[in-house]
């Protein structure tokens, strides 16, 4: 049967359920695509409520039970999501955020890093002409993994208006799990004290000192100053003391010709439902 989808606008219960077969893209007024499928996962854009000089999108990825994809740094192995928004109308920029991630197993010996189940990847969108309408497209390359990993591809639309939006939990949900920037030594209960390079007769490590509530779950993640570095995932190292953490990595993943000392570091600690966002420059 062939679909119009300027005559399917009549009735929104006749909409939902032809745009579920046939991938038409949503009308003005709706704040959610139609799923994009693939072999063990489905990706779509939800619209949020907009703010004074942006407006609040997000790109939602649902896996299958026991599949998982990778951070924006996939860690030993992965492939991180890739958002190509060529295409959009009427948009300025179009900003992805994080949010936090946790490690896994990569069934090699390694861990990864990413998300279990599904994540919702907020995209804060500028106006090229604020007075006019928005459209986000976006091509998102990506990869799952159960046992084994495979690449995904999605296409998706989604015309972005002020109004307000049925999905806007969710996408709160996932912007309050993005990492909040931090200095290196701030105050609070969350907090990366510092960092410094411990030099040896082979390659050295780096030591990060942090500070995170008695009792939580705290993981920290490493990037080098350029998609090129690897770092190896940082490590507990002993016991907490009270709110005192240690974690430690070695020197390794480097590009040809790169040195650690005087690198810009980003560190991202995770600490139950918080998390920051550190730079640190190393001694």
């Amino acid at each position: 049967m062939n679909l119009n989808c300027s005559k399917v606008q009549a009735s929104l219960l006749s909409l939902a359920v032809i745009l579920g077969a046939t991938g038409c893209s949503a009308p003005p007024g709706e704040d959610v695509s139609a799923w994009a499928t693939d072999l063990h996962s489905a990706v779509r854009m939800i619209a949020g409520t907009r703010r004074a000089d942006f407006l609040r999108a997000g790109i939602e990825l649902r896996l299958d039970p026991g599949w998982k994809t990778y951070w924006r740094y996939a860690g030993d192995s992965g492939l991180p999501p890739q958002f190509d928004f060529a295409g959009s109308e009427n948009v300025k920029s179009a900003t992805v955020l994080w949010p936090a991630p946790r490690r896994f197993p990569d069934g090699a010996g390694g861990n990864s890093i990413g998300y279990l189940g599904g994540v919702i990847f907020p995209v804060h969108v500028v106006a090229a002409d604020p007075g006019k309408p928005v459209k986000l497209r976006v091509k998102m390359n990506y990869g799952v993994c159960e046992k084994i990993c495979v690449p995904a591809e999605a296409k998706t639309a989604l015309l972005l208006s002020a109004g307000p939006a049925s999905q806007e939990t969710g996408l709160a949900a996932a912007e309050a799990r993005v990492p909040k920037p931090a200095t290196p030594g701030g105050e609070g209960p969350l907090s990366i004290r510092g960092a410094h390079f411990e030099p040896s007769k082979d390659r050295g490590r780096v030591i990060v000192d942090v500070v995170a509530p008695a009792g939580a779950n705290v993981d920290l993640f490493a990037e080098g100053p350029a998609p090129d570095w690897s770092l190896p995932l940082p490590q507990p190292m002993g016991a907490a003391n009270g709110t005192a953490r240690r974690f430690t990595f070695d020197v390794d993943g480097l590009p040809p010709g790169a040195s650690i000392k005087g690198a810009g570091l980003k560190l991202t600690l995770v600490a139950g439902d918080q998390a920051i966002e550190t730079m640190v420059n190393l001694d």
